[in-house]
């Protein structure tokens, strides 16, 4: 088991509403696995200021440098307790002893530049949307517990090998082709080819699916891979934004059969769901002139049943 990271929450006091912000935040890491050093909490009455910041910067994993519009100023000026936190973090950069080591976070700050310069060009996350705090804030924790959502892949074997072996024979691609690894997005492929088979989602929050032909109308999905728990149809909304709890609908069967303009909800082996709508449907009974089924999906990677919210 991977011991807990620490995080040192730099941030400047605006305002009592953003300092709570702060404490909310930094709260709800603590209740999620995250180390997280607060002033709030760590600095006591009598205790050296400087030297709480410097112990907290070079004891920390990460460092959360909350980016409102008076830290940037505070930071470009050098001023107060912002200031002093800068010139640490700024030697430690320098010293290339870690190049992530600081994430920026975006809050209470209208103005074009969004960084202080000591951070450069640096990639931050951006928490000023409230209605998008969940998904950002999953990001965030992810990145401080090292769980991505999009793993690094396995590498695979060179399909060339040598340069006899690929004089003599072209490449072949193999079912590799047939996965998309992102947590959404939208999928064209030859359901004909590979067994019907096209994956989606990586890692814990992989399904592979599994299609066959139905008419240009309909198609058909089933539970069969090994990934598979459940497959579901939605009758009763059309978008998959809508769907605000997935349990609720019947995965008895083995098969499904999807309308065009339909959505299937499929949940993996461990637990995760994911939607799927058919957006259209060749087939090459039918006047096509090959088989192929367009779909766009989103993994709900959060754990949730609904996709209300996004992920």
């Amino acid at each position: 088991m991977k011991p807990p990271p620490i995080v040192f929450v730099s941030y400047s006091h605006d305002s009592e509403e953003h300092s709570n912000w702060v404490l909310q935040l930094a709260t709800r890491l603590r209740a999620n696995g995250v180390d997280a050093i607060l002033d709030r909490w760590n600095l006591r009455l009598g205790q050296d200021l400087a030297a709480f910041m410097e112990e907290g910067l070079s004891n920390s994993h990460r460092v959360l440098c909350i980016c409102s519009r008076a830290y940037v100023d505070k930071a470009d000026e050098g001023k107060g307790g912002v200031g002093y936190e800068k010139q640490i973090i700024t030697a430690e950069l320098l010293a290339d002893l870690n190049q992530d080591w600081v994430i920026p976070v975006i809050r209470d700050n209208p103005q074009t530049r969004k960084l202080p310069r000591f951070l450069g060009s640096r990639v931050y996350i951006d928490f000023e949307e409230d209605r998008l705090y969940e998904n950002k804030y999953e990001e965030l924790l992810r990145e401080l517990l090292d769980e991505p959502v999009l793993p690094i892949p396995k590498l695979g074997k060179n399909p060339f090998e040598t340069a006899e072996a690929y004089a003599q024979q072209s490449f072949i691609p193999g079912s590799e082709k047939y996965v998309s690894p992102t947590p959404k997005g939208n999928v064209t492929f030859d359901y004909s080819n590979n067994n019907g088979k096209y994956s989606i989602g990586s890692g814990a929050y992989m399904f592979e699916t599994k299609w066959s032909k139905g008419s240009d109308r309909s198609i058909r999905v089933y539970s069969d891979p090994p990934s598979i728990r459940t497959v579901a149809l939605v009758k009763d909304k059309q978008e998959i934004s809508s769907i605000n709890d997935a349990r609720v609908y019947d995965g008895s069967s083995r098969v499904r059969s999807p309308n065009v303009g339909q959505i299937v909800l499929l949940q993996n082996m461990n637990g995760f769901f994911a939607a799927l709508k058919v957006l259209d449907i060749k087939d090459d009974t039918r006047g096509s002139q090959w088989d192929e089924l367009t779909f766009e999906y989103v993994i709900q990677t959060n754990g949730t049943p609904d996709f209300t919210k996004p992920s």
